[in-house]
């Protein structure tokens, strides 16, 4: 009974230790040093924090292990050192089943209980809604991209829809981020993203929200969120697609419901109305304007 007394007033301290050094903690390092956190706001999306979570778990999980491996390497080392005239090898331990069962088992577990939990979260995240508030189609292309922003009607025809170019630095290496394609997004508010290619295999990477897909010729991808803190983040393509792939860069507005509304208008003001595949084609097709795909601007 003393002992567990002993134990636990050692505890304690331990306890107390930890928890201010917690408390003086910012919230980007609670999580890991992930992106998508900032003191006293929401998290960026409704699942930054299950992928943050699964991030600081696993690492924890890991440094336990190492921190006991690393022990035991060094108990080994210390307690069957070559002692003062002792010669040859020391007694060697083999063939013993407990331990051989032991280090077979425990990484065993370790690893199927990673993978239960990057399963049931990535299966959380891959959830579509089933009736979202908005919908929108980003298209990617070398090396720009291209949103188009979903109506009511199955043909598009009141879809409204803005067209970007690559990046362009300049002499410094500098870039105009102003100039970037952007993507506006409504606080609050279920969201799919319907994901396209026009050429070669993409990826669709939003930073700060700590997820990204990939995007194909002929197989169409669709991710489901919800925006949760008001900003700007930045986007970009995370797969090797050519030679301007680092220029593939967008900017990504979480807004107000009447912001969003407002920039929408913007663009029906402007024209940009319509299936934006159509309207692609056509500005394709005309002569001098390959700059309109992206292809050739920043060049």
């Amino acid at each position: 009974m003393p002992s567990k007394r002993r134990l636990r007033w050692a505890a304690l301290p331990l306890g107390v230790a930890a928890a201010v050094v917690l408390a003086g903690c910012s919230a980007t390092e609670l999580h890991g040093f992930l992106p998508g956190f900032e003191d006293g706001a929401p998290a960026a999306t409704n699942q930054t924090e299950n992928v943050a979570g699964l991030w600081v778990t696993s690492w924890v999980i890991l440094l336990i292990v190492g921190v006991v491996t690393w022990g035991l390497m060094g108990w080994a080392v210390v307690m069957y050192r070559r002692r003062a005239g002792q010669t040859g090898l020391p007694v060697q331990l083999r063939y013993n089943m407990p331990i051989e069962i032991l280090y077979t088992v425990i990484p065993l577990l370790l690893i199927m209980g990673m993978f239960f939990f990057t399963a049931r979260a990535q299966a959380d995240i891959e959830t579509p809604w089933e009736n979202p508030d908005v919908e929108i189609t980003a298209i990617a292309k070398q090396w720009a991209w291209d949103f188009q922003y979903d109506g009511e009607a199955e043909d598009n025809s009141d879809a409204v829809w803005t067209m970007g170019v690559q990046a362009d630095p300049d002499e410094n290496g500098d870039i105009d981020r102003t100039k970037l394609p952007t993507l506006y997004l409504p606080v609050d508010k279920k969201v799919t993203i319907d994901l396209q290619s026009r050429d070669t295999i993409h990826s669709f990477w939003i930073i700060d929200f700590l997820y990204k897909k990939d995007m194909y010729i002929g197989k169409d991808n669709s991710w489901s969120f919800t925006p949760t803190r008001i900003g700007e983040y930045d986007g970009k393509c995370a797969e090797l697609c050519g030679e301007y792939h680092s220029m593939m860069l967008f900017n990504v507005k979480v807004v107000s419901q009447d912001d969003y509304d407002a920039y929408l208008q913007t663009l029906r003001d402007e024209g940009n109305t319509g299936d934006i595949t159509d309207a692609y084609d056509r500005l394709s097709n005309l002569p001098g304007t390959g700059a309109s795909t992206g292809e050739e601007e920043g060049k």
